[in-house]
């Protein structure tokens, strides 16, 4: 039945209301989220035969199953509640961030007496200031080793009184001015943050000439080591401010937004200009932009970018119009404060030279990405291939799964299941299996658990997906079969696993092989010689990835779990924690470490403590 047809029923019945709208394809899976401020119009648009739809959207439209909606009172509401749906289900043929993972922030704790700055990956309400995203978390800790030379901040955990006897090592190397033995005041301590926190705005010039202000009247009252200590602050900043470079004549604060584009990818460049200075630069690639206009791509972005950034600057400089332009000048005067915010596209002058020298970095860096994906897509379809041939399979394995089991001596065991996607990890495809019917240390047996786990889950995936109701899913990842298989242990776990696909009658679908670690063969069923891989082969190297990352992914389940009952007895002996305080104080901290190096404060915040079960935890760990 033609996909018009099908979704007939909904196209009448679609309201003409302001909202968002999910398509879903037969496997019930989200491939599409967008808004609109009439609903109705704008889905049914989809199916008009007139509409001269891109090959992109046209192959969505093959695709659609079924159609749900979600009415919103306004545009601005649908178009915030559109960004919390792609990111949370990440839509095949959404324009979105490549990688989709969380970018690093600076984070100042500012709402206390003393704030501490470090790295964060999520951005919350929690009345901290936050400066980002960034692109390289290398970048962040590069920049965090700068300004701790210039504002030397807090990163202990004591609780600041200014009476403790000693400093810690930090202040003698001078990279923490001391407030906990009072040589730094409250004050004055908050008053170097806020320094900090206009440097990392780009407001460095008053602060430069306050620090050489205070260097000279040091000097000038014979206050030597003070004013050397005010130098080599005053050296490090300068050398920050030295790499920024003045791009206009005003005093202006804006961001300016370009791209290129090449296939289906798009690289974005962002450039942080602050008081007239280019402070920064950060690039961001986008995919499931083939076939999408410009504007499409630049508006998805930039709705994208400013959910997610810590600054909104009074002005965003574009290459071109973007849609849904309006509504979005509306909703970043929100992010803003009320205060006004305007999406510029520059015709000429020094602000189209800007976007243009944005264009061209954006050009270069996707050339050099493009360069990178090519060679590790070559090696992937290199390392394939040699496992088609050396098994000789009818097409390369796309789907990759590979099992290890990680114990100590027959206790807290555990299997993983890792899956290489087209030679990829695809780590929301990992999983892993707690050994429950196995008493002591074996591995074969516990493998067989693993597997049969695993393939049971297979068969009532395969029963329930015609089942399924409005809104239930199955676990893709266990619906899906392996064209190979890896257990890591050579012969013998190999003759337990090749059992279990006997079991569930796939040994006829499914490739096996049994990876010995001592000389890397692969023994294969019904063979009696392995089969040895080139020592330095793409396929080599691909086998002992995805078995270097099996083992690492059950270890470190099998670490967590042994760390939590080494907790457990080492606060057995804490006098006043008993069974609750204890399970309180696992949920809160996860290991002995986070205990011991709470504060009284913290501890105190844990359900259940009191004063003195605090002071005992204090006193023994």
């Amino acid at each position: 039945m033609p996909a018009k047809e099908k979704l007939q029923p909904i196209l009448d019945t679609l309201p003409t209301k302001p909202g968002c709208y999910l398509m879903k394809n037969a496997e019930g899976t989200i491939i599409y989220v967008g808004k609109a401020i009439n609903l109705r119009n704008r889905v049914r648009s989809y199916f008009h035969a007139s509409a001269n739809h891109s090959g992109k959207t046209r192959e969505l439209v093959r695709r659609i199953d079924h159609i749900e909606w979600i009415v919103q009172p306004s545009e601005l509401e649908a178009l915030l509640l559109e960004y919390n749906l792609i990111q949370k289900h990440k839509p095949r043929y959404n324009v979105r961030w490549k990688d989709g993972k969380r970018y690093p922030y600076i984070k100042v704790t500012w709402k206390d007496d003393f704030p501490k700055v470090h790295v964060s990956r999520r951005m919350v309400q929690d009345g901290s200031r936050y400066f980002g995203p960034y692109t390289s978390a290398w970048a962040v800790h590069q920049t965090l080793d700068i300004l701790r030379k210039a504002f030397p901040y807090l990163t202990c955990d004591r609780v600041i009184t200014g009476q403790d006897e000693r400093a810690c090592l930090y202040h003698d190397i001078k990279l923490c001015n001391g407030p906990c033995i009072g040589v730094t005041k409250k004050a004055e301590y908050r008053a170097m943050i806020q320094d900090l926190c206009d440097f990392l705005h780009g407001r460095t010039d008053h602060i430069i000439k306050d620090i050489q202000r205070k260097m000279e009247a040091a000097a000038e009252s014979l206050q030597f080591e003070r004013a050397a200590a005010l130098r080599d602050q005053m050296v490090a900043l300068q050398r920050v401010v030295e790499k920024q470079r003045v791009v206009g004549g005003t005093q202006t604060d804006s961001d300016v937004i370009a791209f290129a584009r090449d296939r289906n990818d798009a690289c974005v460049q962002v450039f942080f200009i602050r008081g007239g200075k280019l402070i920064g630069r950060n690039y961001f690639v986008m995919e499931g932009a083939a076939e999408e206009d410009d504007d499409q791509v630049m508006s998805a972005f930039v709705k994208q970018f400013y959910h997610e950034a810590s600054n909104v600057p009074p002005e965003v400089l574009l290459p071109n119009e973007i849609a849904e332009g309006q509504i979005i000048e509306e909703w970043l005067k929100d992010q803003r404060g009320g205060k006004k915010v305007s999406l510029h596209v520059p015709q000429r002058g020094k602000k189209r030279d800007l976007v243009n020298m944005a264009s061209e970095n954006a050009t270069e860096i996707l050339s050099t990405l493009r360069a990178q994906w090519d060679a590790d897509t070559h090696k992937q379809e290199t390392a394939l291939a040699e496992l088609q041939k050396a098994f000789n399979m009818d097409t390369p394995p796309g789907r990759l799964e590979c099992y290890d089991v990680s114990n100590t001596q027959g206790t807290n065991s555990y299997a993983s299941m890792v899956v290489f996607h087209q030679g990829v990890p695809s780590k929301k495809d990992y999983r892993r299996f707690k050994i429950k019917t196995v008493v002591g240390p074996n591995d074969f047996e516990s493998m067989r658990e693993a597997l049969t786990r695993r393939f049971r889950r297979w068969q009532d995936a395969l029963a329930k997906r015609d089942e399924l109701g409005p809104g239930e899913k199955i676990d893709e990842s266990f619906a899906r079969l392996p064209e190979l298989l890896i257990v890591d242990g050579g012969k013998g776990q190999m003759g337990v696993a090749y059992e279990v696909l006997q079991e569930f009658h796939l040994t006829d679908r499914i490739v096996l092989a049994g990876l010995a670690k001592q000389h890397e063969e692969l023994f294969i069923p019904n063979h009696k010689r392995p089969i040895m891989l080139p020592r330095r082969s793409q396929a080599l190297f691909l086998v002992q990835r995805i078995r270097d990352e099996a083992h690492r992914f059950a270890l470190a389940a099998h670490r967590k779990e042994r760390s939590k009952q080494g907790l457990a007895s080492q606060l057995d002996g804490i006098p006043g924690i008993g069974p609750s305080r204890r399970k309180s104080l696992l949920k809160k901290f996860g290991s002995i470490d986070g205990i011991r190096n709470a504060t009284m404060t913290e501890l105190l915040q844990t359900p259940g403590m009191n004063k003195k079960s605090a002071a005992s935890i204090k006193e023994h760990l």
